[in-house]
């Protein structure tokens, strides 16, 4: 806490660079799980006959394509928890709700693509795969990280 009585963020409180490298690297390798655990999840799906085809331009979206686009947003994700980290007192809770809103919002464009039901349903899935895999380990380390902060802050305020 500091005079206002407000918790300062977690990098004030302790070495920014060291907390935010621990949150990078559990972001990497969630990203990474969350890229495979979607293209594996692609892969099923169109082995049972689902197309991967919008519309749109008449494209297959290719299975590769669906890890590379899972690790764009899942870096686009951490970095919002490294954002969190270092200017919210609540990081965690936070980027639970920011996460969780935006994995709604990214089910709209599969719904509206005028694909088939079969690969509306199987796009709706991966986003879902991903966000499973992404949004439990970042809120998690989050709030191992915060916690921990907290009681390194409190020990040495105690002082």
């Amino acid at each position: 806490m500091n005079d206002t009585g407000v918790a300062a963020p977690a990098s004030r409180r302790t070495g920014s660079s060291q907390l935010l490298r621990r949150i990078a690297v559990t972001g990497l390798v969630a990203t990474l799980a969350a890229m495979v655990a979607t293209a594996v999840a692609a892969a099923l799906a169109r082995a049972v006959g689902v197309d991967f085809e919008v519309p749109e331009g008449g494209e297959t979206i290719p299975v590769t394509g669906v890890a590379v686009v899972t690790g764009f947003f899942s870096l686009v994700g951490t970095v919002i928890a490294a954002a969190l980290l270092r200017w919210s007192a609540r990081p965690a809770e936070r980027f639970l709700w920011t996460a969780a809103t935006l994995t709604v919002v990214s089910l709209v464009p599969p719904v509206l693509s005028g694909a088939n039901a079969a690969t509306t349903v199987a796009l709706v899935g991966l986003h879902l795969v991903a966000a499973a895999v992404m949004i439990p380990t970042l809120t998690r380390s989050l709030g191992v990280i915060a916690q921990r902060s907290e009681h390194l802050t409190g020990s040495i305020d105690a002082e």
